[in-house]
């Protein structure tokens, strides 16, 4: 590795406010397999592996913030919460505010077809990632990663049992910012007649800002316009800085 890798890899280190003791985990985290097959770099592993083991690093933390910051609520509904905190649109989006993309290592044919911007790769390098953020340094470092990472969405969570209108609130806010009014795409209806459960995602224009589930779709539209709101407030806070 040249002075150029270890400059942009402190670079990253500053973003996510953690220092590697060992290099290596985070080389191996911005690794896709595209570039291993390109290269045929037999001393490399792709972050195939640490993608795996991150999806349970984050779950884990992320199920203990929550039972800690929804003390009444049932495991059905903290369930729904979390998978809305970690798909694929919000890992991506959490990689993209961190510029994750930049420093992944892709093959050429990755790079050209956009590889960097990819939702699904940028969500699995968030993954391996934090896997490898645990690895080298344990439950606190990774623990606070998490913690500062998804605060903003968890907030407007709690915000919520308070009665707050998030589709009121973030249909302003797509007003004032983006000039438009967002819109609501039913997904999924799942379960039977007397329990059915309905998953909508939020979009203002082309740009998908929040999923959320409920018991009816009034109830899904506020979930999915809770995560619009937070996705436009840190937007408004880059825009600022």
């Amino acid at each position: 590795m040249d002075s150029n890798d270890n400059e942009e890899l402190a670079q990253l280190e500053a973003a996510i406010s953690y220092r590697f003791n060992n290099r290596r985990l985070l080389e191996e985290a911005l690794t896709h397999r595209s570039f291993l097959n390109e290269t045929g770099e037999k001393s490399a592993r792709d972050n195939e592996r640490l993608e795996f083991f991150g999806d349970a690093v984050i779950d884990f933390f992320l199920s203990s913030i929550l039972l800690e910051r929804f003390p009444d609520s049932r495991e059905g509904d903290l369930t729904r919460i979390r998978a809305s905190l970690v798909d694929e649109e919000s890992l991506a989006f959490l990689a993209a505010k961190i510029g994750l993309g930049r420093y992944l290592r892709l093959g050429r044919g990755e790079e050209r077809s956009g590889g960097r911007e990819k939702r699904s790769i940028l969500a699995d390098a968030y993954e391996a990632l934090l896997a490898a953020v645990y690895l080298d340094g344990g439950v606190l470092p990774v623990q606070a990663l998490v913690g500062n990472h998804f605060a903003p969405l968890l907030e407007n969570r709690a915000a919520a049992t308070a009665g707050r209108d998030f589709k009121t609130e973030f249909q302003e806010q797509a007003q004032a910012l983006r000039g438009t009014t967002p819109r609501y795409i039913l997904k999924e209806a799942s379960g039977p007649d007397h329990d059915r459960i309905f998953t909508v995602e939020a979009f203002v224009g082309d740009e998908f800002m929040g999923v959320g589930s409920g018991r009816s779709k009034k109830e899904a539209e506020q979930a999915a316009a809770r995560g619009g709101v937070a996705r436009l407030k840190l937007f408004a806070t880059d825009e600022i800085s």
